[in-house]
């Protein structure tokens, strides 16, 4: 499998977690900011919130991760929490907008 395969079973994997408060997967919300994958299929994944006070900030990591782990190629998996840049509705996709009515 090459690397982009594999990324493109990640984006997959992502996109089976929800945000609990909002009907739009995670992906789509734009909270994952990069996706990289590194030698011998070791994967990281730097994502943000939609707030640093969001009431899943234990739990959404943790469940990327182990949907990611799913996938029977990955080696490692290494999520990365981030603020900066701070998450605004820009980020999201336009499918996730137009879930949410934005558009």
């Amino acid at each position: 499998m090459t690397d982009d395969q594999l990324k493109e079973q990640v984006i997959e994997a992502i996109k089976k977690v929800y945000d609990p408060e909002i009907p739009v997967d995670v992906f789509e919300l734009g909270l994952i900011y990069d996706i990289k994958i590194f030698p011998v299929h070791n994967v990281y994944v730097s994502m943000t919130l939609t707030s640093p006070s969001c009431p899943s900030a234990e739990s959404i990591p943790v469940e990327i991760e182990e949907k990611i782990r799913e996938i029977p190629e990955v080696n490692d998996v290494s999520i990365e929490l981030t603020f900066d840049p701070p998450y605004s509705t820009e980020m999201m996709s336009e499918v996730a907008k137009l879930e949410l009515g934005f558009m």
